[in-house]
């Protein structure tokens, strides 16, 4: 007999590459991220404006804020809306996960189809400009929600059930998108219960720094009844010129997202928690969830028996057998079989209507506006004006978080231990434009680069969000034993890569905040701003207030529920130790 060839493999990359594929990020956070922290807290001691030099004050500036009214209202609304968008993360958006887990492929399919093209398609100020109607006479159905935003008595309550309303779609779509993957990995309930914490931490960090709805649709007022920290930071620095009063505010924020960055790392790292893609090929033998069988391990064939064949290899004249963690696959949500019950596609086809009809429900007032763009929002000089900057700063973020993801997850310098090295950037994980938009605008100012083009960049170089699912899908991708680092690591995770940098794109180009203040000159200015100068115009019933031509929004669409179906739908999360210990 003669004895099988071994298969060839390619040596693994020295581990010191993982150090030198890390370094640009960690010069991309000490640049952008850790040095703007640092003159944020410095200014927050000190006083001063535009025009004339500042000078230390000590604590003063965080007298005035605990003693100013104003402050403790926006801070006590800021964590009002933090309930629904927490609820539909921790309670809603796992219920219609283990629908459509339930479901079989096709109901999956359906209702991600649903979510995604309710996330692709909202924009916050776009959204909270189709609200806005509802302030206009004969306003009914659920734009009447918006009716209550004129009294100060009512305006708290109104804009907390419009932001609820408005932005459900877009807060279950993501939330789903992070379940599902957990559902169909080795440990579905520690991986989900893992998962669940981690949305809820970025659901708080999302609302702390709440900034275009309230400010597109009330502008903090009426007096001041729904003021956020965002708008308090940017009402003290930029419109009142108290740059240590804002940057005070800014600090505190700053401290709270810190936490939770530093929370969800912890989870994330403590539960062992990696990413990786059904489709690839697993290791011979590799056990199904739950089995405590090492990988590997020598399978026992009974008398008579044929040979095992590799889970996922293709029986003799037969198809193939089911690959670990895709759905139907013995120990995931769904049935060892490869087809959901008849019970189990009522319930996913009951979670599908349920959650299209909600979905549609809350974006009625945005649907309209969705296929009728502003005509000045909507020129395409606009449209590329708000895309290039979004699509470059995407690129390089990302790209930057990429290197260090391959270094930290695929190489591991470290060891076993080496997503211990993510502490170093978990401080800034929630971290948004907001908090560090004082130090950034001042180094634009003093670059004289304000009212150019080059200012509408982004003046983040990495995506720390983008790092960490990058490093938990290497590592995962890594673990597999394959001992080829292209082909086990580095292509398997590209798409990923490329799906993160459009998404990073799409939140650039919603951006309002960043372009308010870097750019006055109206020919510079992004689709969101020349949205909110035109409704602080004139709003009459019927008017185009979509941020986005017709083309943008369907091409993005397209996009979208390509990349779902292709590649997200076969991702799984898995927490706990490898069975290979």
């Amino acid at each position: 007999m003669i004895p099988p060839t071994p298969t060839p493999t390619t040596a693994p990359p020295p581990r010191a590459l993982g150090w030198l594929l890390a370094v640009p990020a960690l010069l991309g956070t000490v640049l952008t991220l850790v040095i703007p922290t640092i003159q944020t807290v410095s200014m927050s001691f000190q006083t001063g404006d535009f025009m004339h030099p500042s000078r230390f004050v000590g604590m003063k500036n965080y007298s005035s804020l605990l003693a100013d009214q104003v402050f403790w209202t926006s801070a006590g609304f800021t964590l009002s809306l933090v309930v629904v968008p927490l609820l539909v993360s921790v309670v809603v958006a796992p219920l219609v996960a283990l629908g459509l887990a339930f479901g079989g492929s096709w109901v999956r399919r359906a209702g991600m189809t649903v979510l995604t093209l309710a996330l692709v398609t909202f924009s916050p100020v776009a959204v909270a400009a189709a609200w806005l109607q509802g302030l206009l006479p004969d306003s009914s159905g659920i734009l009447a929600l918006a009716a209550g935003l004129r009294d100060p008595a009512t305006a708290p309550g109104a804009l907390r059930l419009v932001v609820a309303a408005a932005t459900f779609g877009a807060v279950c779509a993501i939330a789903v998108m992070a379940y599902l993957p957990a559902l169909r990995g080795r440990t579905p309930g520690v991986a989900a219960i893992a998962v669940g914490a981690l949305v809820a931490l970025a659901a708080v960090a999302v609302a702390f720094q709440s900034f275009a709805f309230a400010f597109t649709l009330t502008r903090g007022g009426p007096s001041h009844t729904t003021t956020t920290l965002a708008i308090l930071q940017y009402e003290g620095a930029f419109q009142r010129a108290q740059l240590g009063y804002g940057a005070a505010v800014a600090t505190v924020l700053g401290i709270l997202l810190g936490v939770l960055g530093l929370a969800a790392t912890l989870v994330a790292v403590l539960t062992r928690l990696r990413l990786t893609v059904a489709a690839d090929a697993p290791a011979p033998h590799d056990p199904p969830p739950g089995d405590p069988t090492p990988r590997n391990a020598p399978v026992p064939v009974p008398p008579g028996a044929s040979v095992p064949l590799p889970q996922g290899a293709p029986a003799p004249g037969g198809a193939p057998g089911p690959v670990p963690g895709a759905p139907g696959f013995p120990g995931t949500v769904g049935g060892p079989s490869g087809q959901a019950s008849g019970a189990g596609i009522a319930v996913g086809v009951i979670a599908v209507v349920l959650v299209t009809a909600v979905v549609v429900l809350c974006s009625w007032p945005a649907l309209g506006s969705l296929f009728s763009p502003s005509e000045r929002a909507g020129d395409y000089g606009v449209q590329l004006t708000t895309w290039w900057p979004a699509v470059a700063g995407a690129v390089v973020s990302v790209g930057v978080a990429y290197l260090a993801a391959l270094g930290i997850g695929g190489l591991r310098p470290l060891g076993k231990g080496s997503e211990w090295l993510l502490l170093a950037f978990a401080p800034w994980l929630f971290v948004g434009m907001g908090p560090l938009s004082i130090a950034d605008w001042r180094l634009v100012r003093n670059l004289g680069l304000l009212d150019s083009a080059p200012a509408l960049i982004p003046p983040i170089l990495v995506s720390i969000p983008a790092l960490f699912v990058l490093t938990l899908l290497c590592k995962g991708l890594a673990e597999r034993g394959t001992g080829d680092f292209l082909r086990g690591v580095l292509l398997p995770s590209l798409p990923m890569a490329a799906v993160l940098a459009g998404a990073v794109a799409l939140m650039n180009a919603q951006e309002l905040l960043w372009p308010l203040l870097a750019e006055q000159d109206p020919s510079l200015a992004t689709a969101p701003v020349e949205l909110v100068r035109e409704i602080g115009q004139f709003l009459r019933p019927g008017s185009g207030l979509g941020a986005a031509p017709v083309t943008v929004v369907v091409l993005t669409a397209l996009v979208a529920v390509a990349a779902q179906f292709l590649y997200l739908d076969r991702l799984r999360i898995t927490a706990g130790r490898t069975t290979d210990g």
